[in-house]
C-alpha cells in the first residue's frame, strides 16, 4: 500500500546541532542574566572568589564596580574565614599545606622606591613598609594593600621640617606600628615611639591618621626603657608591646593613654629563666608565649597566654610540655613564630622554626606536627625561577632575625 500522507523532512545533522547549541546558549545567557540582575545572588557567588578575581571583576561594568567597592561587601569578604599565610624573610609561605596557593603578589613594583621596599609590620591585610637600603637618612615609610595595589607615603613625623632635623628625627624612631581593623579601626593609624634625647630614657608618642593625613603628638614625654618597644601588636583598640622588665605596656589609641600591666609570670627560681618569645593577635585574641628554661637553656614548658577581653590581665590558654615538642621535633633549638586560632578549637595551631630553616605546624588539639616549609627545598626551587619580579621579593636573606616574619591575609580594604 502506498503512503499518501505528508512527508516529514529529515533535518540535516549540522542543522540539528546548530539548533541545540543555540538553545543551550539562550539558556545559559538567560541564567547569566538572572544572576546578574540579582545582587543578593551575585554577592553570594562573588564572596567565594579569591581577592585577585574580585579586583579584576570590578572592570566588568559600573554596576559591578559599585557592588564590589561597597563597604558592606568588602566587610563581609574580609570577615570570611580565610587561611592565612606568612612572609618569612620575604618568602611567602601558605599555612594550608593541602591547598597550596600562589603568593598573593609578586613584587612592590606599584610602589617605586629607589632603595627598595621591606615589610615592617602586617596588620589585617595592610602592610607597613619602609625603604630597604640607604640608611635612616633616606628612609621613607609606606602603607600598602598589595591585593588592591593601593599605597600611601607617610610624611615625616613632627619635628623634622628641615633636612637636618628630618635625619635626626628618623634616627630617634624606636617603634613604628600599624593599627587597622575593618570594624573597629576603619581609618588606619600609625603609632610612632621616638626617643627625645640620644641615649636617654625620655620618649614621645605620635599618631598618624589616614583620615587627617597628619601626625600629632599624643604623649609629649614619658620615661621608659627602649627595650619595651621592640615588638608591638595591634589588638582591641590598642598597641601592645611584649613584656619587658616585668611589665607589659600598651597604648590605647581611642583615649590616647599609655598604660601598663603586670607580666603573666615572674621568675622566682634562680636556676631558671623566663623568656618572652612571641606576642601576636589571631581571630580577635591576643596571645603571648612565655618559655621557662632550666640550666643549660633546656626548656621545661611553654605557656601560651591570652589577654582577657577587658584587658585586666593574662590567663593560660595552652600549655606545651617539653616532651611533646621533643617527640615532634628532633632538634633542641627552635623558635615559636606564630599562634593561629581556628574557627574550631581543634584547628588551632602554632608555628615553629628550627635551626635547619624548617617551618613546622603544631596542632595544639591533637598534638600533631606538619612541616610546611623547608629552606633547602626553597633555595633549589628559587634558583630555577625565571621571573625576576618574583625573585625580587621572595628571595630575601634567611640569616637575619625573627622580626622578618609577618602573617598576611588578603584584604579588599581601600584608603
Amino acid at each position: 500500500m502506498m503512503n499518501t500522507g505528508p512527508k516529514l523532512k529529515k533535518l540535516k545533522p549540522c542543522l540539528l546541532n546548530t539548533s541545540m547549541e543555540d538553545t543551550h546558549l539562550q539558556s545559559t545567557t538567560h541564567s547569566g542574566a538572572l544572576i546578574g540582575s540579582n545582587d543578593d545572588l551575585l554577592t553570594e557567588i562573588l564572596l567565594r572568589l579569591p581577592a585577585t578575581s574580585i579586583i579584576r571583576f570590578k572592570s566588568v561594568s559600573k554596576h559591578w564596580r559599585l557592588l564590589l567597592s561597597d563597604r558592606t561587601f568588602t566587610l563581609r569578604y574580609d570577615n570570611l574565614s580565610k587561611s592565612p599565610g606568612v612572609f618569612f624573610h620575604n618568602i611567602y609561605v601558605p599555612y594550608d599545606v593541602k591547598n597550596q596557593s600562589t603568593p598573593p603578589f609578586c613584587s612592590f613594583d606599584f610602589c617605586n622606591d629607589p632603595h627598595g621596599i621591606k615589610i615592617v609590620q602586617s596588620c589585617n591585610g595592610l602592610l607597613l613598609c619602609s625603604s630597604d637600603k640607604g640608611g635612616r637618612r633616606v628612609r621613607r615609610y609606606y602603607v600598602l594593600n598589595p591585593t588592591t595595589k593601593n599605597f600611601q607615603i607617610i610624611p615625616v613625623v613632627l619635628g623634622g621640617e628641615a633636612v637636618c632635623k628630618t635625619e635626626a628625627v628618623r634616627k630617634s624612631i624606636c617603634f613604628m606600628g600599624l593599627a587597622f581593623h575593618p570594624t573597629d579601626c576603619v581609618r588606619y593609624k600609625i603609632v610612632c615611639v621616638r626617643r627625645l634625647k640620644r641615649g636617654g630614657k625620655l620618649f614621645q608618642i605620635q599618631i598618624y591618621s589616614s583620615g587627617t593625613g597628619k601626625w600629632k603628638i599624643s604623649v609629649k614625654s614619658f620615661l621608659a626603657d627602649y627595650r619595651s618597644f621592640i615588638t608591638g601588636v595591634y589588638w582591641n583598640g590598642a598597641i601592645y608591646w611584649a613584656p619587658s622588665l616585668n611589665t607589659c605596656m600598651f597604648f590605647d589609641i581611642v583615649v590616647e593613654k599609655l598604660q601598663t600591666l603586670a607580666s603573666p609570670e615572674k621568675s622566682t627560681d634562680s636556676s631558671s629563666i623566663l623568656w618572652t618569645e612571641y606576642l601576636g593577635e589571631s581571630r580577635g585574641h591576643l596571645h603571648l608565649i612565655v618559655i621557662k628554661y632550666h640550666r643549660e637553656y633546656k626548656i621545661s614548658f611553654v605557656n601560651v597566654y591570652e589577654m582577657s577581653s577587658d584587658r585586666s590581665g593574662w590567663f593560660v590558654k595552652y600549655r606545651v610540655e617539653r616532651d611533646e615538642i621533643r617527640r615532634g621535633i628532633s632538634y633542641s633549638r627552635f623558635t615559636f613564630l606564630d599562634v593561629v586560632r581556628g574557627v574550631k578549637e581543634e584547628d588551632t595551631f602554632m608555628v615553629l622554626h628550627n635551626i635547619h630553616g624548617k617551618l613546622i605546624k603544631y596542632n595544639v588539639y591533637d598534638k600533631s606536627f606538619k612541616e610546611i616549609f623547608n629552606r633547602n627545598l626553597y633555595k633549589r626551587y628559587s634558583n630555577n625561577v625565571d621571573d625576576k619580579s618574583f625573585k625580587q621579593i621572595y628571595s630575601g636573606s634567611l640569616t637575619t632575625g625573627y622580626l622578618y616574619y609577618h602573617r598576611y591575609t588578603e584584604s579588599l580594604a581601600s584608603f
